[in-house]
């Protein structure tokens, strides 16, 4: 069967391609780059942008299945972005699966369409859309799952995961967040009791969007038109996941505490300032994420277990182990190159000294 995965070689849906080529399937990847990785993986590479319709139209011709990964992730930019790339995105890749008659359609939605800035402890799928938005984000997701779930017919048989805080090695969100405010000395354990969170290792998140493209194929009325909560199913306070991490990393764990209310006022600020300076780039802390960090979320899985076959085979101690092997890759690498560009210099240096200048050379001659 030849997949198109959106988002292809992004963190999620790089491993989502591999996942499939390793099961023999036939991967086609739809994103605005170029990446040598999945040329590893003979994954054919469509370049282009799910905001144009002719490009995901493209990409979709000759598909038979697709799973659309790609997204703008983050809680920081232009609500209008936010809702191009992940409303608009996704409603091309729905005409498009229209157009060709694509049969089935895995969208990578997200735990937040049903956060609303209380505790979320082992719900499960029942539990409704939130009607209260803290971030342009959230509401892309949470629109661009309905529409999904919404096309589900017949002739296109849908299905929505919803994975909480992917990590793992190539993290480009969660982890690099948290590492950077803990080296730069501003990491703080928000409140006195911190509550639980789960979590989902990227290689667990990637497998369940192909169990369920498997299950969308045996079991269709079962599986489509539904949404699935995807996590380790290993809930763990937030101190000990963020003192988890920051040892993966070669750090020292965290044991300084800040007020809730402390936190979110300085999100703010930091929200306020980076608006006034119109700077592109996310503050590295915001009101959301102080939310994310000071409420519990961690949900019932045993819908994913039943339905799709998800069993979180990479426990979260194993995902540790493999995130602080690459972290320490990722150290040696750039020391290395420190290193070398540090002889580099210094070769230069000496090359220069030793070049004779030609004024000198004339003079030696002359005498």
């Amino acid at each position: 069967m030849k997949v198109l995965v959106t988002g292809g070689g992004g963190f999620l849906g790089s491993v989502v391609c591999r996942q499939l080529t390793e099961r023999g399937h036939t991967v086609r990847a739809l994103h605005r780059n170029h990446y040598p990785h999945l040329d590893e993986w003979r994954v054919e590479q469509h370049l282009g942008d799910v905001r144009s319709g002719d490009a995901t139209d493209r990409a979709v011709d000759g598909c038979d299945a697709v799973i659309h990964c790609a997204a703008k992730a983050g809680f920081w930019g232009p609500p209008a972005e936010y809702h191009d790339i992940n409303v608009g995105g996704t409603e091309n890749v729905l005409s498009a699966c229209a157009r060709h008659g694509i049969r089935w359609l895995v969208h990578t939605s997200s735990f937040c369409v049903v956060q609303d800035g209380g505790d979320l402890e082992g719900v499960d799928e029942s539990v409704p859309y939130t009607q209260r938005f803290l971030a342009a984000y959230q509401h892309s997701k949470t629109v661009a799952e309905q529409r999904v779930l919404a096309a589900n017919s017949p002739r296109l048989a849908t299905i929505a995961l919803r994975p909480h805080v992917i990590w793992g090695p190539g993290d480009p969100h969660f982890a690099p967040r948290i590492l950077a405010l803990a080296r730069r000395g501003r990491l703080r354990v928000l409140g006195r009791s911190p509550k639980k969170i789960d979590s989902v290792y990227v290689d667990n998140a990637a497998e369940a969007h192909v169990l369920a493209l498997d299950r969308l194929q045996v079991d269709r009325k079962l599986v489509a038109g539904k949404s699935y909560f995807i996590t380790q199913g290993e809930p763990f306070p937030t101190d000990v996941t963020l003192n988890a991490l920051l040892v993966a990393a070669g750090l020292e764990p965290e044991k300084r505490r800040l007020p809730v209310g402390l936190a979110r006022v300085l999100g703010a600020a930091l929200e306020f300032t980076y608006r006034l300076a119109r700077v592109r780039s996310e503050p590295l802390l915001t009101r959301f994420l102080v939310n994310e960090l000071s409420t519990a979320h961690w949900f019932d899985i045993s819908a994913a277990r039943r339905d799709l076959g998800y069993e979180p085979r990479v426990s979260a101690v194993e995902g540790l182990l493999r995130l602080s092997h690459h972290l320490a890759h990722e150290r040696l690498t750039r020391f290395a190159s420190l290193i070398g560009l540090a002889v580099e210099h210094e070769l230069a240096s000496l090359r220069q000294a030793l070049v004779v200048p030609e004024s000198a050379g004339e003079a030696s001659c002359s005498r």
